[in-house]
C-alpha cells in the first residue's frame, strides 16, 4: 500500500509544477489576441502628474479594455510564479518523497492549496468580468472597419478567456488531489503507529 502511495503522491507533485506552469504560460498568452486586435485602437499618454500612470483614447469603443487588463495580467503573471515557487516547495521538502509527513509537509500544502485557490476565485472573478465587458463594450463593426483599414487583427472570440476555465480547472483538481493524498497519508500513517504499538505490546 505505501509503495502505492508513495507513487501517486510523487505524480500529484509533479502535477503541481506542471499545472503552475500552464497558469503562468496562461498569464503570458491571456493578452495575445486582445493585444493584436486593440493595441493599435486606443492611443496611450502618459499622465505622470496624475495618480494614473497612463490613459487612453479610444479609436474603436471599447478598445480600452486593453489597458484595463493591464494590472489584472501583471498580477496573474507574478502570482503564477509564486505558485511555480510553492509548487517547488512541495520537492524541497520532500513531500512528493517521503513515506512520513512532517510539520514543513503540511505548510508546503497548505501554502499550495490556500494560494491556488484564492488565485483560482480572484482570477475568474476578473476575466468573466472583462470578458462580459469585452463583449458589450467593443464596437465589434468599427473594430473590423479598422482591421481591415490598418490590417490588425479582427476578432470576436471570447476563446481566451473561457479557457480559464480549464486552466484554473485543473489547478483545483490538483489541489483536491493533494489534499486527499495528505488525508490517506495521514490514515496510514495512524494505521502504521497502531500496528507498531500492537507488535511492541505483544513483546
Amino acid at each position: 500500500m505505501y509503495k502505492t502511495h508513495l507513487k501517486i503522491q510523487k505524480l500529484i507533485c509533479l502535477a503541481a509544477i506542471i499545472i503552475s506552469a500552464l497558469v503562468f504560460v496562461y498569464a503570458l498568452g491571456i493578452m495575445t489576441n486582445i493585444y493584436d486586435s486593440l493595441y493599435q485602437a486606443v492611443n496611450i499618454k502618459s499622465e505622470e502628474g496624475t495618480g494614473n500612470k497612463y490613459a487612453a483614447s479610444e479609436k474603436v469603443a471599447g478598445a480600452a479594455i486593453y489597458m484595463d487588463m493591464q494590472s489584472f495580467n501583471h498580477n496573474l503573471l507574478i502570482a503564477s510564479i509564486v505558485l511555480i515557487v510553492l509548487g517547488a516547495l512541495l520537492f524541497v521538502t520532500n513531500t512528493s518523497t517521503r513515506r512520513r509527513y512532517y510539520i514543513s509537509n503540511y505548510i508546503a500544502i497548505g501554502l499550495y492549496s490556500v494560494f491556488g485557490l484564492a488565485l483560482t476565485v480572484y482570477s475568474h472573478i476578473q476575466i468573466q468580468a472583462f470578458r462580459t465587458q469585452f463583449l458589450t463594450t467593443v464596437d465589434f463593426k468599427g473594430l473590423k472597419e479598422f482591421a481591415d483599414m490598418w490590417g490588425t487583427l479582427y476578432t470576436e472570440s471570447t476563446f481566451p478567456f473561457d479557457i480559464h476555465y480549464l486552466v484554473f480547472g485543473l489547478l483545483v483538481l490538483v489541489i483536491v488531489a493533494l489534499i486527499g493524498n495528505m488525508v490517506w497519508k495521514l490514515k496510514l500513517m495512524s494505521e502504521e503507529k497502531a500496528l507498531l504499538a500492537g507488535k511492541g505490546a505483544k513483546v
